[in-house]
C-alpha cells in the first residue's frame, strides 16, 4: 500500500473499483486546518478528470497496468476485435474503452493498450497516421474563394479539415491527438 504522501503524476491508483491515473498533486497547507493533498485524477475508462483531497499519511492502493502492443482486426458486433502481438491471443474491446479513437482505427495499426488483470482500460492509437481521403466537401464558388480548408472524410471515417488543394483518393499524414491534417504523402 502506499500513502498520499508518496502520490506523483503518472501514477494509477484504484479508488472506488475504478482505476485513476494521478494528473497533478499537490500538498496544501492552510492556516487553520490539517494540511492535505490535492489531486487530479483521470479515470482511464471514461477519462473524465476528477479533482479529490487526501488526508495526509491516507492509505491508497497503488496499482500497475500492464502495456501490451495490440493489433487491430476489425469491428465484430458492438466491439472491436484486437489480437495480441505478443501471445496471439484475440482481446475483444468494447467501444466504451476506445472512445473517439475509432476515428483512427483501420486494420493492421498496432495500439498500445493498458491491462489491469484481465480487463483493458485504455488503447492508444500512433500519434501519426497515413490514411487516405475518401470524400471531400463540395464548396461552391463564392465560398471556394474566402475559404482555405475544407472538410474531409477519411477512411476510418475521421472528420479532419485539409487545405483545399487535398482532393478524394489523396493519401495524408493525420496527428491523431488534435485531430489536424499535417502533410500529403
Amino acid at each position: 500500500m502506499t500513502t498520499s504522501n508518496q502520490i506523483t503524476p503518472g501514477m494509477t491508483l484504484s479508488l472506488d473499483d475504478k482505476i485513476y491515473r494521478v494528473e497533478s498533486s499537490v500538498k496544501v497547507t492552510v492556516a487553520k486546518g490539517l494540511p492535505f493533498i490535492k489531486t487530479k485524477l483521470k479515470n482511464l475508462i471514461t477519462e473524465e478528470v476528477v479533482e479529490k483531497n487526501f488526508k495526509l499519511d491516507q492509505t491508497v492502493e497503488e496499482v500497475k497496468l500492464n502495456e501490451r502492443r495490440l493489433e487491430y482486426l476489425y469491428m465484430e458486433g458492438k466491439q472491436h476485435l484486437f489480437l495480441d502481438i505478443d501471445t496471439l491471443e484475440q482481446i475483444l474491446v468494447s467501444g466504451d474503452v476506445i472512445g473517439q479513437k475509432v476515428n483512427y482505427l483501420k486494420e493492421g495499426i498496432i495500439v498500445l493498450s493498458h491491462f489491469y488483470g484481465d480487463t483493458i482500460f485504455s488503447i492508444e492509437v500512433p500519434q501519426f497516421l497515413e490514411l487516405m481521403i475518401v470524400k471531400t466537401e463540395d464548396l461552391d464558388a463564392s465560398n471556394a474563394m474566402a475559404a482555405s480548408n475544407r472538410l474531409a472524410i477519411l477512411e476510418t471515417g475521421a472528420r479532419i479539415e485539409v487545405p483545399m488543394f487535398i482532393e478524394n483518393g489523396d493519401v495524408i499524414k493525420v496527428d491523431t491527438k488534435t485531430d489536424e491534417y499535417v502533410q500529403r504523402i
